[in-house]
């Protein structure tokens, strides 16, 4: 009997964490029948494959010059047997709940072709970048656009789009998921716990490269579809560019003007500025946390992450101009 779902969890040196990963996914509890699990490492140097071969799992290997997280997903998904694939990253812990009202989510409406919950990191209190971009994970529950790397997802709509493409670094999941839209299915977000996502980010570099890998996203899959009736993205685009341009360009103006004029009002406007707006920010999400601070924080994040971002959207469309492919852009480490 074949398993109903098949859980692919994608990983490249991931170390103990796809350890824990593994032994979340044994953990699973109110489903009938088998649970297939595959692990797709890609060039790991930490012993993963081994890891997960010890764990019960299946091992697919995936050997690229250009390795991505959508040709590893694809390598899953292909060789899965269940009816229904969950998609994990190994850096992820998941709930023994979640498959289970996912797989009721999905049965009752024959549209939905994608269904994911609440991911949230697993350590927040390890560091402010953590902290902040926790709060990146926190959707409404609804019908939306597109969903992120952890997500269940109909086997039949994933042949019928043939899957992710492989091309893309960044961003992969959107783009799967607006050309599943344009085939009439629906991606749903539960009100429920799904996934613990450990970051890890403990670095400004870490940070900073994460931003200019969005920013390479919103280029990339927004230039797809600029001239449809669906553009995804393309706003997020323009809205960054226009950003991203004036928090790159005010602070020297606002430090030239100080110098010039010999008055440190200048520079303390474009401060004020930045904190009314970063306030702003956090009462807009507020439905996202009770806690003051963490809001701020996000607020200043919202605003000062707009640079990076635009970077990551000016080297990709000097890479596409000079006919250059960018690799893929990591901002973790191995973890033993």
């Amino acid at each position: 009997m074949s398993p109903r779902i098949s859980v692919v969890v994608i990983g490249r040196n991931e170390g103990e964490r796809l350890t824990r990963c593994l032994d979340s996914i044994a953990s699973i509890r109110g489903l009938d029948g088998a649970v297939e699990t595959i692990y797709v490492d890609s060039a790991s140097t930490d012993g993963s494959p081994e890891r997960a071969a010890a764990a019960g799992a299946t091992v697919v290997r995936v050997e690229s010059d250009h390795p991505t997280a959508a040709l590893g997903r694809n390598a899953g998904w292909r060789v899965a047997a269940g009816e229904f694939v969950l998609f994990l990253d190994g850096d992820t812990i998941l709930d023994p709940d979640f498959p289970r009202l996912a797989l009721e989510a999905i049965a009752a409406e024959p549209t939905t072709a994608g269904v994911w919950g609440h991911r949230r990191e697993l350590y927040p209190e390890h560091s402010i970048y953590n902290r902040v971009l926790d709060l990146d994970w926190v959707f409404a529950p609804g019908f939306l656009e597109y969903c992120g790397g952890d997500v269940l997802m109909r086997r039949s709509a994933l042949e019928e789009v043939q899957g992710y493409d492989p091309t893309l670094i960044a961003g992969e999941e959107p783009e799967l998921c607006r050309r599943m839209r344009a085939k009439g299915h629906r991606i749903l977000h539960i009100d429920a716990p799904m996934t613990k996502h450990d970051l890890a980010m403990t670095r400004f570099r870490q940070y900073w490269r994460r931003a200019v890998r969005t920013g390479h996203a919103y280029a990339e899959v927004s230039k797809r579809f600029r001239a449809t009736e669906d553009p995804l993205w393309q706003v997020s685009r323009v809205r960054n560019l226009l950003r991203g341009g004036f928090w790159m360009l005010t602070p020297v103006l606002a430090v030239a003007a100080s110098l010039l004029w010999r008055s440190w009002r200048p520079a303390a406007l474009w401060v004020a500025v930045l904190l009314v707006l970063a306030a702003r920010s956090a009462w807009k999400v507020r439905w996202k946390s009770p806690d003051t601070l963490t809001r701020l924080l996000y607020g200043l994040h919202s605003h000062l992450q707009q640079v990076p971002v635009l970077i990551g959207q000016l080297q990709f469309d000097l890479n596409a101009r000079r006919g250059r492919r960018r690799d893929l852009i990591e901002y973790k480490g191995e973890q033993n």
